[in-house]
């Protein structure tokens, strides 16, 4: 089966790490997209259905989406705090998914949010949580909204901002 390329880079990043206790040198065989643009990216690892791992960056940190790959997808193997760091032996098991993200734009209410369409952001007083789009059991903006700002440490009884953003997602 042929693996996108995203999503290959991203397993050969983690194992990589897993192997040589290293990040993996950029591949010069990318596509230009890959070396010549930069954003902000995701990588999430599920094993068996289950989130495994979920790190990424709202913006572009490094100098391209492949750099912005190989660090989010060891980041999301070895340091989530929620999970334990993924051993060599589960990298067959791991089903991965890479989301590009497009620029954030503020919106004003819920209602400009389609959690089916849209990942959203939630700021306030220097917090802020992100929920991508399109997740299982995620059905309203209310519902999105709130998990993000569970992540986020905010109450939502304080004035809040909203940010929205569309996800280019590779599996």
């Amino acid at each position: 089966m042929k693996e996108d390329p995203y999503v290959k880079l991203a397993r050969e990043s983690l194992e990589y790490y897993l192997k040589n206790n290293s990040f993996l040198p950029r591949p010069k065989n990318l596509s230009s997209e890959l070396i010549q643009e930069k954003a902000g990216v995701f990588v999430s690892l599920k094993k068996y259905g289950d989130l495994r791992g979920c790190i990424g960056t709202t913006g572009p940190t490094t100098h391209s989406i492949a750099d912005e790959i190989i660090q989010n997808a060891v980041s999301a193997g070895l340091r989530d705090p929620r999970f334990q760091p993924i051993e060599e032996s589960e990298l067959d098991k791991l089903i991965i998914s890479v989301d590009v993200l497009g620029p954030p734009e503020p919106i004003n209410s819920m209602d400009d949010l389609d959690p089916h369409k849209y990942g959203v952001i939630v700021q306030h007083q220097g917090r802020s949580g992100l929920l991508l789009p399109n997740l299982e059991g995620i059905n309203t903006p209310k519902d999105q909204v709130n998990i993000a700002l569970r992540k986020a440490g905010i109450y939502d009884t304080v004035d809040y901002d909203l940010e929205r953003f569309e996800v280019i997602r590779h599996k």
